[in-house]
């Protein structure tokens, strides 16, 4: 008999050995239900390997949970690599990468008992310490949720639980929570041919009728709810027709559509230009070879990256291997997805956080048996199980959104590096602002480096102006936020029947309300920042927990009702504008509009297409990879919003931003023009971003990279640290970083800190971190592997989390 390699969805590092069910041939991609102590949890098959002795006892798993796999044997190396690199959880990586809803795991659920009703129904009026938020439910209702009891279970109730049941107060007992996510099926209809002839009713005639005439222009099956939504009676003579032998039913898997709405059409273009011919010359040859190729595509702005990714996939495509194409957001996601349908249709299959969890699921089937060939998706979807892969995109290589900034904190972008290596297949970084590293790697060898300095049919850049605040009065009680050449350019632009872009990264109306009398800035109770108005909602939300409060009308503090709004967003811009220009359409595409749903992405950016917008008012979302031809205009607020952060990527975020917003612009036949609004005009960053001068960008800050030994010049590891009591984390902060320090790669590894993160407290948790910076990334790696299974006191005993984030791209 045959052991079952199995990698459990729970935080182990190493995998688990069990037992077939007998009568059964599992296989490797397959989830299964596994008995882990007193509990069962979900667990994936990653190997099959001959039985050896054991000194243990091997025990059966508990269930198959799948007929077919969700991934294939060929996925396990790079599941195994992310483990470790990420100094994760094998069985979390794993869960992470597959649509979510479909872990099943055992839990808790505790039931009040006849004596425990007696002992503490008294005990209401004054609870014991800790059941203050969970005793009334339990005597109100008699159980708790498996729910409520995790979340008791993993802070301090978890003793009075098992003290009440010692008791005999309640009882505990096991509970199974099933995969949320499945197959949608529906019943469908087909003769039983030869028809026996029997008298049949005028509503069993006449439905016999319609599943005839669907199934002359359909296959051999024909759905019961198209029937049904035909002729009202058609259900009950359905049930008949088939009790009578006439007709036969089965269940048959159908998928839900994920666009939603068939996405516009992009003709191909007859001929290109001589760039974009040139460089397929370079990438078609590698994709036919079926060998191992990096290439960075540096492209302006406007250049024609898109036909460059769509004649490139139709090549891998000849060739039967699979393509994938990443994005950084749906927001982009949105207008790629429609140049890739228009060129192969239904080939294509989407994965992205907007598709609703049964959508992902159907996508990721389809994927997997091989009916779709080509997957367009954002940052997870770079764990697509396609079968031979020929080809990756990762389009905006330079975005941070690649980054996942919680949990498995893995780079899709490096990545689709390592996938394309394994799997002999090309990948395209493409930019028009190549992060460093990227552009680094280029000049070092390791990608080959392809440049288009022309926008398609020769049109030019924009013209950039750039403002210098200090010397316009703004944002203030009285004065807009608008200089004068902005405002004037805004009423000319409308006035011409041209389109403008506003952009501001921050969202809401005014970040800051502060008290004219005490000083006392409001702040979020579990975090330490200020809260944001947001005036249409009458809330102040904060940006980070989702904490919401009514508008204050009052100083919390002191009571003065001299509260001022400071600050701006790109609610307080809308409003402005349509003072500014009153007669103009004017958009705010921001997180606020467009958080129910991704429908709302594509209403807005269809009516800036369509010129029913004039005017568009956005954070980063307006600055990715859009092309609205009839924008001639592109005002930036304030360009300083990236530049003040405590990190060493600030420059490069700010440029980068600046010079992605500033394409948007002139991308038609009419010229462009961008008005930068800044407190530092001589910053290198904007200085480079108003000349379209990437490689003067890229010396400044090289040479500033490679005197501080950041990346490239040098590997990082972010160690974060935290939990509800500010002394502990600070404790277990300096405890790790002494262990760092005394171990045997501490000499060869910089040590920074530990200190308060930035952002000293998030959702209710103080927050702090030591970096750890090295050149040789075995020997960083190994620190990393000795604190993760040597943390600190802190740490084991749950009281503090600690996380490892490799090459983080946020030092907040």
């Amino acid at each position: 008999m045959d052991h079952l390699i199995i990698a459990v969805a729970a935080p182990l590092f190493d995998t688990l050995t069990y037992a077939p069910l007998p009568q059964t041939r599992p296989t490797i991609g397959v989830r299964v239900l596994v008995p882990l102590g007193r509990r069962r949890l979900t667990g994936y098959i990653i190997a099959i390997v001959p039985a050896q002795e054991t000194a243990y006892t091997v025990r059966p798993i508990s269930e198959i949970l799948d007929r077919e796999p969700l991934f294939g044997a060929d996925m396990v190396p790079f599941f195994k690599w992310i483990a470790a690199y990420y100094h994760y959880p094998i069985g979390e990586v794993i869960k992470s990468a597959l649509p979510g809803g479909l872990t099943s795991q055992s839990g808790r659920q505790a039931t009040l008992t006849e004596l425990g009703r007696q002992q503490l129904s008294p005990l209401l009026g004054a609870p014991p310490a800790g059941t203050e938020t969970w005793l009334a439910g339990l005597l109100e209702s008699g159980a708790l949720s498996r729910a409520v009891c995790t979340k008791i279970w993993r802070g301090k109730g978890k003793k009075t639980l098992l003290d009440w049941q010692a008791r005999g107060l309640i009882t505990l007992s096991e509970v199974l929570q099933k995969a949320t996510t499945k197959a949608k099926t529906e019943v469908c209809l087909s003769l039983n041919e030869p028809l026996p002839e029997v008298p049949l009713k005028k509503s069993e005639e006449k439905t016999l009728q319609l599943i005839k005439k669907q199934l002359e222009s359909q296959a051999s099956l024909v759905s019961k709810k198209d029937i049904t939504r035909l002729y009202a009676g058609a259900g009950k003579a359905i049930a008949a027709l088939a009790a009578q032998g006439i007709l036969l039913l089965s269940e048959k898997q159908v998928y839900r559509d994920p666009f939603g709405e068939v996405p516009p059409f992009y003709p191909r273009p007859e001929t290109l230009t001589p760039e974009q011919g040139t460089v397929l010359e370079q990438i078609l040859p590698a994709i036919e070879a079926h060998a191992f190729a990096p290439f960075l595509i540096h492209g302006v702005t406007g250049c024609g990256k898109t036909e460059i990714y769509l004649r490139a996939a139709e090549v891998a495509l000849a060739q039967g291997r699979a393509v994938l194409v990443l994005v950084p957001e749906i927001a982009l996601a949105t207008q790629i997805e429609g140049h890739f349908f228009s060129r192969f249709g239904d080939k294509i299959a989407l994965l992205h956080s907007g598709l609703s969890g049964g959508e992902r699921f159907d996508e990721w089937q389809r994927i997997a048996r091989g009916q779709a060939r080509i997957v367009v998706g954002a940052r997870s979807a770079i764990f697509a199980p396609l079968v031979n892969l020929g080809l990756i995109i990762v389009d905006e290589e330079h975005d941070g959104a690649y980054k996942q900034d919680d949990n498995l904190r893995y780079n899709a972008r490096d990545l689709a590096v390592l996938r394309a290596r394994e799997n002999q297949a090309v990948v395209l970084l493409g930019s028009a602002t190549p992060s460093v590293t990227s552009y680094y790697n280029g000049l070092q060898g390791k990608f080959t480096t392809l440049t288009l300095k022309k926008r398609i049919y020769d049109r030019p850049l924009p013209e950039v102006e750039i403002i210098d605040l200090k010397k316009v009065p703004t944002v203030s009680e009285q004065s807009p936020l608008f200089s004068p050449q902005l405002r004037r350019a805004l009423q000319d632009t409308y006035a011409q029947g041209n389109q403008a872009l506003v952009f501001l990264n921050r969202r809401g109306f005014a970040n800051l309300l502060l008290c004219q009398d005490c000083g006392h800035s409001i702040s979020c109770p579990h975090c330490e920042v200020t809260l944001t108005l947001h005036k249409k909602k009458q809330q102040l939300i904060c940006h980070y927990c989702g904490f919401q409060s009514p508008s204050a009308a009052i100083c919390p503090h002191c009571r003065s009702a001299r509260v001022r709004e400071c600050g701006f967003g790109t609610e307080r811009i809308e409003e402005e504008l349509r003072a500014m220009v009153p007669k103009a359409t004017i958009a705010r595409l921001d997180r606020d509009t467009t958080s129910s749903s991704r429908q709302d992405f594509i209403r807005i950016l269809q009516s800036v297409r369509n010129r029913e917008t004039d005017i568009l008012v956005g954070t980063q979302m307006i600055t990715k990879g859009h092309h609205f031809p009839h924008v001639t205009l592109v005002g930036i607020i304030w360009a300083d919003t990236s530049l003040t952060l405590p990190d060493y990527k600030a420059a490069e975020r700010t440029f980068q931003l600046l010079s992605q917003v500033t394409g948007r612009a002139g991308r038609g036949e009419k010229p462009g023009k961008v008005i930068i609004q800044t407190f530092q005009p001589d910053h290198y960053a904007v200085v480079a971003a108003r000349e379209h001068d990437y490689q003067s960008f890229y010396e400044r800050e090289i040479s500033l990279r490679h005197a501080l030994s950041y990346p490239p010049y040098s590997r990082l590891i972010n160690v974060k640290f935290s939990g509800e009591q500010e002394g502990l984390v600070r404790q277990a902060a300096l405890e790790c970083a002494g262990l760092a320090r005394k171990s045997k790669s501490g000499s060869a590894v910089e040590i920074l800190g530990p200190a308060p993160a930035p952002l000293s407290r998030l959702r209710n948790r103080f927050r702090w971190q030591l970096l750890l910076k090295g050149r040789n990334l075995a020997t960083l790696a190994g620190l990393g592997h000795f604190l993760r299974d040597s943390p600190p006191t802190q740490v084991r005993t749950g009281k503090v989390r600690m996380t490892l984030d490799v090459d983080p791209d946020s030092m907040l």
